[in-house]
């Protein structure tokens, strides 16, 4: 039982994917053939499936008040207290907004900006401002608070960034990192394998 349970836990989706395409395909009369505890569980199972999570979900368990959720700086400010919020909050990018518009994004500066174009070419970090080396938002990877989590970190890694902003009607509401995506992940895949176990085990 113990070798089923751990083939269960390393090929859960592929378990999971046999026994709903075997429901789907098995001829309705014989169906009432079934347990009743199998036939109820399968639409639940498929209900909470993987890929559930979006990014709204990932900026919910952050919070408002969490490091990196929402940090900003504007265009006018030195690349050298861009960087010193950084340091100080432990992240490793600003969200970049116009003078008075805090909602209104206008780019994103990345500790990748400052290695590439103030430590690199020898510039001054204090009297470089943020607009003149920050990615533009003609350029940004952006996302939705309704985008998967796995179809962001599809787009952080095919476009090899760390950090992407959240935006909602043109509004920028947050951003997240490739680590807070990745948590989601494992938190998916984790609480999915659970249910599996409970399944096997009669949990439901």
């Amino acid at each position: 039982m113990q070798g089923a349970m751990q083939a269960i836990r390393s090929h859960g989706s592929v378990f999971k994917s046999a026994i709903l395409q075997h429901i789907r395909i098995v001829d309705p009369a014989l169906r009432p053939a079934f347990s009743t505890r199998f036939q109820s569980t399968a639409p639940r199972l498929e209900e909470h499936g993987f890929e559930s999570t979006t990014i709204f979900d990932v900026l919910k368990a952050k919070g408002k008040s969490a490091d990196g959720s929402w940090l900003w700086c504007t265009i006018d400010d030195s690349v050298y207290d861009a960087v010193k919020s950084m340091t100080q909050h432990n992240v490793g990018a600003l969200v970049v907004v116009k003078p008075g518009e805090q909602k209104s994004l206008a780019g994103i500066i990345t500790e990748r900006d400052y290695l590439r174009k103030i430590i690199v070419q020898g510039r001054s970090s204090k009297s470089t401002k943020v607009g003149d080396i920050m990615t533009e938002e003609n350029k940004l990877i952006t996302v939705t608070p309704e985008t998967k989590v796995l179809r962001a970190m599809q787009l952080m890694t095919e476009n090899r960034i760390r950090h992407i902003p959240v935006i909602s009607d043109k509004d920028m509401i947050g951003m997240v990192s490739i680590g807070d995506v990745v948590r989601a992940v494992v938190s998916e895949h984790r609480e999915e394998l659970d249910r599996l176990n409970a399944f096997i085990q009669g949990g439901y």
